[in-house]
């Protein structure tokens, strides 16, 4: 599970109403980016939770985190949408450490699951650059 206690508090959840779609999920992310600035230790690596609900959301976003850096997601359309969430996240300029610059982030991860028609849960886990983790082989 990985882990970090400045990053780990940067972390938000929310819920968007489902006409917002993805500018509205591109949007919090990036701001939740922009509203941490320097605190989780930049570069981070961001977990994003998309759908479930009140509990699945934040448990995606974290589950995100696990994958390996430089892997690309299976499906297309969630690697293009992690891309695009870098690319917009890295422009803000906060840099390493909050210096400035154009690392913000080393990477976006996604995890999806289904939700109801009604609501559009939306998990953002940010791990800070050292990616600390515990792994057990059972």
């Amino acid at each position: 599970m990985a882990k970090g206690g400045g990053s780990e508090n940067m972390s938000r959840m929310t819920f968007l109403s489902p006409a917002q779609g993805w500018e509205g999920i591109k949007k919090f992310v990036v701001q939740r980016v922009a509203e941490a600035g320097p605190n989780p230790c930049p570069p981070t690596i961001l977990g994003v939770g998309i759908g479930g609900n009140f509990e699945l959301a934040p448990k995606l976003a974290k589950k995100a985190l696990l994958r390996k850096l430089d892997d690309v997601h299976p499906d297309p359309k969630i690697a293009a949408m992690e891309a695009e969430l870098l690319e917009a996240v890295n422009k803000l300029g906060v840099g390493p450490m909050g210096l400035g610059g154009k690392n913000t982030t080393l990477a976006v991860k996604i995890a999806v699951a289904p939700c109801h028609i009604a609501s559009l849960p939306l998990a953002v886990n940010v791990q800070c650059h050292s990616a600390r983790h515990e792994e057990v082989e059972l």
